[in-house]
């Protein structure tokens, strides 16, 4: 029955994407043709079709989620299993690699005063897995663990362990942690650095797994908290916001083939160790080499394998933070468009699932929208010079009869108009409206009156924001399919502001871009220069946009008159009222010197076998089995 119902969700979202896409490109291949279509017609035509089914996508999906989210929840969604006593022990995974030993501590703070309330700590241990390459950060690292296991001596077992080398990456730390200890742990809960999760949550997952002996990995949805610039404040409100509904979409048609976004989820330890041993992709980076974005494979991995991977949007308490400025936002998306990049080429792995190429076809996807997008946007413009500078032509070359009179195609120019502003824009009413149903969740988001007006500042600026990330995403794949890898260093934690020099150097040329499109579009074309307006505009303004953006006083200001709240400002739960009264704390770390012996930081070993993935004869590729050697783990 589960698998029946699936299918007809996943048929009707199939029939309604194809359906809307197959309307819209109908009404736009109207409009092309009534001047001709011709070779650049034809092009801006599948572009479009493109273009407008991936927004069509993300617009079912949250019609689906906010019905979902109005009927209360999902009948085959995972059920919990509140009440039932814990049977396998989790080990608790933050893996680091040159952070700041105080973030990281106030977030481990919170984790474990979380669990010590549940009465479950017993049933966790909690393993701090640094990749750091500097002795000394390493040293207040390990001091930092310490301090903590003093502080908490009733709480869960506090481990630390400190690769030299980081091979593969936090894929191969994980895998370093599955091979030493992984035996003595069913379950392995993955935080990022940045990553809080209550105690409840925490113990919601382990008994969901324990009841589910076919799940291999439970998601929860990570909230993104805890930034004040107004760049971050504008984010986190439009994900605390709209991502529910998008969110509850996704797990309406995956079901229990859903994805795994590499952190705030648990796993079952044996099945990762058996599926999930990941291969160096032949060639050099950034195409080749190790898998960077290995989330999504891991998780197909494990779908492939025969488990089911559940999305669990309905679960609270769990947290992450978030780039404090838009150049930060931009750096990390090119390390995701890399890793990203690098899944086509594994969607021929024999052992995945439809749906699992289907994820990851899509997280390829989404970076190759932003030049589709962009070469829309150079067609169309193309075309518009083209036609104001030859001016309309009555009579085509050869005889005539009658003269080629212009067709109106004002009606359907206004209705795709119309759908395509209400793909965009309909899921952030829906995600409001939702909001404004209930009371209590209008007051966690300031009120009916000031979360109304945050809607639309927010509107404005994400049109804004999005020519400046067509551009940065355009570079990204470009970037990447040219040979460039990008380096993989640890992101800023805290709210870093960007001067008017960093902004001009990383901005400028999207600033001169935009004026000369601008300029150009305006002197051959007036009327195409009023339509082409919300693509200029936000790449003229980037300059100034980022830098104000990044303002932590504009934040707070923005704050104190009420807009971009988020319930938990407004409420704070408990473990998010620990890590800011711990990140307030004057504790540095890189001060102390660590006072025991580093192998006392870790259990005696009881490893696991994890075999590499060697692709068979035929396949698309081949790839190599790492050999790992023991300097290399150790």
């Amino acid at each position: 029955m589960y698998r029946f119902v699936l299918g007809l969700r996943r048929a009707a979202l199939l029939i309604l994407v194809l359906g809307s896409t197959g309307v819209a490109t109908w009404l736009m291949s109207q409009v092309i043709a009534a001047n001709g279509l011709g070779v650049v017609g034809c092009a801006a035509l599948v572009l479009f079709a493109l273009n407008f089914a991936w927004l069509a996508a993300s617009f079912w999906t949250a019609v689906f989620g906010f019905a979902i989210r109005l009927a209360g929840g999902d009948p085959i969604s995972l059920a919990a299993a509140s009440g039932q006593a814990l049977v396998g022990r989790t080990a608790v995974l933050m893996p680091i690699y040159n952070e700041e030993p105080r973030r990281v501590s106030a977030g481990l703070r919170a984790v474990v005063a979380g669990l010590m309330e549940t009465g479950a700590a017993a049933h966790f241990d909690i393993f701090v897995l640094s990749d750091t390459p500097d002795a000394k950060a390493g040293a207040a690292e390990q001091a930092m663990v310490e301090a903590l296991r003093r502080q908490h001596p009733a709480g869960p077992s506090l481990y630390y362990r400190r690769r030299q080398k980081n091979v593969g990456r936090k894929a191969g730390n994980i895998e370093d942690f599955i091979r030493r200890w992984g035996a003595g742990y069913r379950y392995m809960l993955v935080l990022d650095a940045d990553s809080v999760m209550s105690g409840s949550t925490l113990v919601a997952l382990a008994r969901m797994m324990d009841a589910h002996p076919d799940v291999g990995i439970v998601q929860a949805l990570p909230v993104p908290t805890n930034r004040e610039t107004p760049f971050a404040r504008i984010l986190q409100f439009a994900s605390r916001l709209y991502g529910p509904i998008q969110a509850s979409g996704l797990a309406f048609w995956a079901g229990g083939d859903s994805i795994y976004y590499g952190h705030n989820a648990i796993i079952r330890t044996d099945a990762f160790a058996r599926l999930c041993g990941l291969p160096l992709l032949p060639g050099k980076p950034p195409l080749g080499g190790e898998i960077l974005s290995h989330d999504f494979v891991e998780g197909a991995l494990i779908g492939g394998g025969g488990y089911k991977i559940w999305f669990a949007p309905h679960l609270s308490g769990s947290y992450e933070d978030m780039p404090a400025n838009v150049i930060d936002f931009a750096k990390r998306d090119r390390r995701w468009c890399q890793g990203n990049m690098q899944h086509a080429r594994l969607l021929g792995l024999p052992m995945l699932t439809r749906v699992g190429r289907l994820h990851m076809g899509m997280g390829v996807f989404a970076y190759l929208t932003s030049p589709l997008w962009l070469a829309l946007l150079l067609l169309s413009t193309f075309d518009a010079v083209q036609r104001a500078l030859v001016g309309t032509e009555y009579f085509k070359p050869g005889f005539n009869l009658f003269p080629n009179w212009p067709v109106a195609t004002d009606f359907q120019i206004d209705l795709l108009l119309g759908m395509t502003l209400a793909a965009l824009f309909l899921p952030k009413l829906l995600g409001l409206a939702l909001v404004l149903f209930s009371r209590s969740e209008r007051e966690a988001f300031g009120g009916a009156g000031r979360l109304c007006a945050s809607v639309l500042v927010e509107v404005l600026f994400s049109a804004l924001l999005a020519p400046m990330m067509m551009l940065f995403q355009t570079l990204s794949v470009g970037l990447t399919l040219l040979g460039r890898s990008v380096a993989w260093e640890a992101q800023p934690r805290d709210d870093r502001g960007v001067g008017w020099l960093e902004a001009l150097r990383r901005l400028g040329w999207h600033t001169l871009l935009g004026a000369a499109w601008a300029g150009g579009v305006y002197a051959v074309t007036p009327n195409f220069f009023w339509w082409l307006m919300p693509i200029w505009l936000g790449l003229v303004v980037s300059l100034p946009l980022s830098v104000w953006s990044s303002r932590r006083p504009l934040g707070l200001a923005l704050r104190r008159i009420g807009l971009f709240l988020t319930p938990e400002e407004t409420r704070p739960p408990p473990e998010l009222s620990r890590l800011r009264h711990a990140l307030q704390s004057e504790i540095n770390f890189a001060g102390l010197v660590p006072v025991g012996d580093p192998e006392a930081l870790v259990p005696p070993e009881a490893g696991v076998a994890m075999p590499r993935l060697i692709w068979p004869q035929g396949t698309p590729a081949l790839v190599q089995e790492i050999q790992y050697s023991a300097t290399d783990l150790s």
